[in-house]
């Protein structure tokens, strides 16, 4: 028999955990055929990689990302699929490219901007499906799947007010989630921190996540505290799981500054205590000490609840921004979670604005900015985000290298990059995956190199419902990646973000060969998955 391809002699780590074996993997019409134990099988390919020296895995899954528009201007996704990344799960923190029913797309894309850029043409769609559509048009390299946002339901019916939904309204949310799931969503998502999403209560929340027990796909969420309401922000999470009956995936766990740091022990043993309780929870982790997102998360809920253009008239507004100050110096606000007062200008640095004319500020932080200024840090958010219409995206060091290395060891937690392109990005942009093989695995021991690319493959995989990912298995896709142990990292740093890693010559999406020794081929392979 002639396969299509046949990697040969190579040290094979499936993906469940198990030991390491030498073999060979051979594909055939885009899935794996069979999984050789022996290093020269007796057959031929039309296509042959030497894999001596090298590991061979399943293709790893990304199950936090910002490509959402990304992938109409770059399609290959560069710096992920370089990494080994062969599936992205778009749609986070409750923000969807759709459904989106309103006139005012225009806002809706202003808000954004700061996650995930702008698109670079129209919008040419409405519903869920529509948009996959239009991804399906763009001539992937990796596969994408997407979630249905919360803020972007919330967004069709009550636009970016922080008012109660009706009982009508939150039926009309529900259909448009139920649509989306029809269409081909697969789960939910919402981040509790941003708004529309953030001036959601629980019942607004249970009610949603609801739409997905005849489904059996996942609740993802950006939960509502990260920092000192951590425990309760938890509990409002798992209880809605317990409740609703549902999977459940937490978004990038960290505990982001103190009082929090340090109780890793306490918070994932309210992980495991949930799952005793049979909630089907599992979490996902970048492997940073710096978090990223966009600059308008420093601003007090208020300013942000009647739409983006009042909240430019705000920021231009002298009275407005004094008291934003007053809100931020002060902690005058209950229950919100104050980032910029908590983790200090001088460790929240500007990674990317739009205009040429405020490129300098891109790698500087807020309290350098201000002293270039001469003015205080609250002018310069403000004044940034108005030359900027929104679209500026921060760094923020907050975590401990303890803390991410216990998150990161323990048995639950898989790996996503959260990713947001443009300007200066973060590190884990183009580092994450090479990191924990190169940092954690070989370096350091944290991890053995088979639990490691399960965090990577299988477990991200079963977490979003990907039945065909992350384990190299006859009848399953040929997601593929190949890496040299001894010389697989990243040199991507804060300071130099934007390198390619080493030791991953070779990248396989659907049974075609994206990345050949370490440069990219012609090849565009990537599915959009529909559930």
């Amino acid at each position: 028999m002639t396969f299509d391809l046949l990697v040969k002699d190579t040290r094979i780590i499936d993906g469940t955990g198990a030991p390491w074996f030498r073999g060979s993997v051979a594909v055939t019409d885009g899935t794996i055929d069979q999984v050789f134990r022996t290093p020269s099988p007796r057959a031929s390919a039309k296509t042959t990689l030497d894999g001596s020296g090298l590991v061979t895995c399943p293709g790893f899954v990304d199950t936090h990302t910002h490509s959402d528009l990304e992938l109409f201007s770059d399609p290959t996704l560069a710096p992920k699929l370089r990494q080994g990344i062969t599936t992205e799960i778009l749609g986070q923190d409750g923000f969807s490219m759709a459904p989106l029913y309103r006139d005012d797309v225009d806002a809706w894309e202003t808000h954004l901007s700061g996650i995930n850029g702008r698109l670079d043409g129209e919008w040419s769609w409405n519903s869920l499906a529509g948009y996959l559509d239009a991804v399906a048009k763009q001539d992937l390299a990796p596969n994408i799947a997407t979630l249905v946002g919360h803020g972007t339901v919330r967004f069709n019916i009550l636009g970016f007010s922080d008012t109660d939904p009706t009982a009508g309204d939150l039926e009309q949310m529900v259909e448009h989630i139920t649509e989306a799931l029809d269409d081909g969503a697969i789960g939910l998502s919402t981040g509790l921190v941003y708004p529309p999403a953030r001036y959601a209560d629980t019942a607004e929340v249970k009610r949603l996540a609801s739409a997905l027990h005849d489904y059996g796909r996942p609740f993802v969420a950006h939960i509502r505290n990260e920092r000192e309401q951590i425990w309760s922000a938890l509990d409002e999470f798992i209880d809605i799981g317990a409740e609703v009956g549902i999977p459940l995936h937490l978004s990038h766990f960290k505990l982001a500054g103190p009082p929090q740091q340090g109780k890793v022990d306490r918070a994932l043993a309210i992980i495991e205590t949930a799952r005793e309780r049979g909630v089907d929870l599992t979490v996902e982790q970048y492997p940073y000490t710096a978090g990223s997102t966009t600059l308008t998360n420093v601003l007090p809920p208020w300013v942000q609840a009647d739409g983006p253009e009042q909240t430019l008239r705000y920021l231009r507004d002298n009275e407005s921004r004094d008291q934003i100050r007053r809100d931020i110096e002060e902690w005058r606000i209950e229950g919100w979670e104050n980032r910029g007062a908590y983790t200090g200008w001088e460790n929240i640095e500007v990674t990317s604005v739009q205009s040429s004319a405020n490129k300098s500020v891109e790698g500087k932080s807020i309290a350098t900015i201000a002293a270039e200024r001469d003015t205080d840090p609250v002018s310069v958010i403000c004044d940034l985000l108005v030359d900027e219409e929104l679209e500026v995206s921060m760094l923020l060091h907050q975590l401990t290298e303890t803390d991410v290395q216990e998150i990161l060891a323990d048995e639950r937690v898989n790996v996503g990059t959260d990713g947001l392109f443009g300007g200066r990005p973060h590190p884990r942009v183009y580092g994450t995956y090479p990191k924990i093989l190169g940092q954690y695995i070989r370096d350091e021991n944290l991890l053995t190199l088979e639990e490691g690319v399960r965090k990577m493959t299988s477990l991200p995989a079963c977490a979003m419902g990907l039945d065909s990912k992350g384990v190299l298995r006859p009848g399953l896709d040929a997601d593929i990646v190949l890496f040299d142990p001894r010389t697989v990292g990243t040199d991507a740093s804060y300071e130099h973000p934007g390198q390619f890693p080493t030791g991953i010559p070779h990248v396989i999406v659907n049974g075609e060969i994206v990345v050949r020794d370490s440069e990219f081929t012609d090849a565009r392979p990537g599915q959009v998955i529909r559930k």
